[in-house]
């Protein structure tokens, strides 16, 4: 995080159709328009009220930008966190605009509003410090079933001990 950038958490629904471009030929990048419609309980008539609606604009960038454009659809419920980021411009006329955008570092449907299915990306190239990709090891199947191929995160960033989902799987790990 950078000192003085204001970072965001907005739950909404996707109100257009995602845009979808190539910055320089390799960047891709992702724009879409998020609204975020707070509710609020109205004792005197009992109900929920609806508040007024805020929009957002929202880009993703490569990766994410490739993963939201497949993903996502106009009316899905979905979960963004980002930065605050001004866009300024001076039109034709040398009238000065700007707006707001929200520029995505993560981005999820709302799983309280219902169900998704997850596809884990390939893992990409890794590229050396003169730009250059330098070539994937490919894996190698186990012969040992100590043996275990790399994994694309960090061994203590993320754990891949198996859940014990089942009452047979919870007595056999008891065992």
């Amino acid at each position: 995080m950078s000192f003085g950038e204001t970072y965001v958490t907005v739950l909404g629904w996707v109100g257009s159709e995602l845009q979808f471009k190539e910055v320089g030929g390799q960047n891709a990048v992702v724009s879409f328009r998020v609204g975020s419609t707070p509710r609020q309980y109205n004792r005197t008539h009992d109900t929920y009220v609806d508040k007024p609606t805020t929009w957002f604009t929202v880009e993703c960038w490569r990766g994410l930008a490739q993963n939201a454009f497949e993903s996502v659809q106009v009316g899905q419920p979905i979960i963004v966190t980002g930065r605050l980021r001004t866009h300024e411009w001076t039109d034709d006329a040398g009238e000065p605009h700007s707006r707001v955008i929200l520029e995505a570092f993560s981005l999820g449907h709302d799983l309280n509003r219902g169900t998704t299915t997850f596809s884990k990306n390939p893992p990409r190239p890794e590229v050396s410090r003169s730009g250059a990709f330098a070539s994937v090891p490919t894996p190698v199947a186990a012969s040992d079933p100590t043996e275990t191929t790399a994994s694309p995160y960090p061994g203590d960033e993320y754990s891949a001990t198996p859940l014990p989902l089942t009452a047979a799987a919870r007595e056999a790990e008891a065992a």
